[in-house]
């Protein structure tokens, strides 16, 4: 049996790793035995799109925190860090403010592929971005 993470190790391997730090992404709320996890991205001028629509989120940056917010959401059961296999992304509506907010859940973890369905909601709520992800089941 594997020890679920914590919200501590889960924000410890989020800063662990270049990348997700220079996005800022914090976790919020963790739930291991409903397979939910919510983090937080916030606006910084280097995820902004150019052009005159300034002051929002660039599509690439919200596709990098659905793909993060997903894999936790089986890291967090599987007690570990788990590889993409594919996910996809579905863009709603200009994801502006001060952050973004992503909920994911996992739809099924089975013994080598999970499935995971991830909301993303501006700072007012609106639901801007929704993404479905494929991951394994084997931390590494």
């Amino acid at each position: 049996m594997t020890q679920p993470l914590s919200l501590a190790d889960v924000q410890r391997m989020l800063d662990s790793s270049p990348f997700i730090a220079f996005l800022g992404l914090t976790v919020e709320a963790s739930d291991p035995e409903a397979g939910t996890v919510t983090m937080r991205m916030p606006m910084r001028p280097e995820l902004e799109r150019g052009g005159p629509m300034i002051g929002q989120f660039h599509g690439g940056p919200v596709a990098s925190f659905i793909d993060t917010v997903g894999d936790f959401a089986v890291a967090v059961a599987v007690g570990g860090g788990v590889p993409t296999v594919n996910f996809r992304v579905d863009y709603l509506r200009p994801a502006g403010g001060a952050h973004l907010m992503a909920t994911a859940t996992a739809r099924k973890i089975g013994r080598s592929l999970a499935t995971v369905d991830v909301d993303v909601s501006d700072a007012q709520g609106r639901l801007v971005a929704v993404g479905r992800g494929t991951y394994t089941t084997q931390t590494g």
